[in-house]
């Protein structure tokens, strides 16, 4: 059996993700210059492969930093209670920032990071994303830059995972219920 065999449908393929991905960094190559250096700061462990296939595409220089965060423990949606796992190694003060994200679902894990860099003092602060769930939505959010729309459905894949498997499908896909029914709910 498969990997794929978990994935009820594919929602974002391969060659959509490809172009996309494109489309968002010719998005910012039109907003930053090699004078900004801004640092991008990929929110783990999600959002990896999509700053790898971004970055590749930025034409200013730039640095990386990574933030681990933790909202979701073994379940399926957000528990709402984030925990900073791993913090940047960076200092931001001063500097323009992008939160690379995969996924933006409840906002309450964007909003805590956002709220946390305010009091670091970043001369600015942007936002991309691969997905945006917005019929999940509790807290508005800002997002500068999105690569997709997505359902309300458990999405894995291209980084994302379900109790860290899957993160290496190359497509956005959506997991049959039956691989994640036996978990309980914020666990």
């Amino acid at each position: 059996m498969s990997m794929h065999d978990d994935v009820a449908r594919i929602l974002v393929s391969e060659e959509a993700l490809r172009v996309r991905v494109a489309e968002i960094a010719a998005e910012m190559n039109a907003i930053y210059t090699d004078a900004e250096v801004p640092i991008l700061v990929c929110i783990l462990k999600g959002a990896f492969m999509f700053l790898a296939d971004l970055t590749r595409q930025l034409t200013f220089r730039h640095e990386i930093d990574f933030m681990e965060i933790s909202s979701y423990g073994h379940g399926t949606s957000s528990t709402g209670v984030v925990r900073i796992l791993l913090d940047l190694a960076s200092t931001i003060e001063g500097r323009n920032v992008v939160i690379v994200e995969d996924i933006v679902d409840t906002g309450h894990t964007l909003d805590y990071i956002l709220r946390n860099f305010a009091t670091r003092q970043p001369t600015s602060v942007r936002v991309v994303t691969l997905l945006n769930k917005p019929s999940r939505r509790e807290v508005e959010v800002p997002l500068d830059f999105v690569g997709f729309e997505v359902p309300n459905e458990f999405v894995l894949g291209y980084g994302l995972d379900f109790a860290e498997q899957y993160r290496n499908i190359p497509y956005i896909g959506i997991a049959k219920p039956e691989i994640y029914q036996a978990i309980p709910e914020g666990d």
